[in-house]
């Protein structure tokens, strides 16, 4: 993706450093987000229950999946 300016590229650096700390799962922290990482109580694996939704960011570039509650 190229930025045609400063504030195209602050949107892009804002939008995939909230997916890389909330959505992304990171395989080391038991594929957790990182802002799940301090809870150690919390389920690895999401309710089998549920529909499964698709997250985008950056127009698809990014994407996210989670159970709908």
């Amino acid at each position: 993706m190229i930025a045609p300016g400063e504030r195209h590229l602050n949107h892009l650096v804002t939008k995939f450093t909230a997916h890389y700390l909330e959505e992304r799962p990171h395989q080391s922290l038991g594929n957790r987000p990182l802002t799940e990482a301090d809870s150690p109580d919390l389920p690895v694996l999401p309710s089998p229950s549920g529909e499964v939704v698709c997250c985008r960011r950056l127009g698809g570039l990014l994407k996210h999946y989670r159970r709908a509650a």
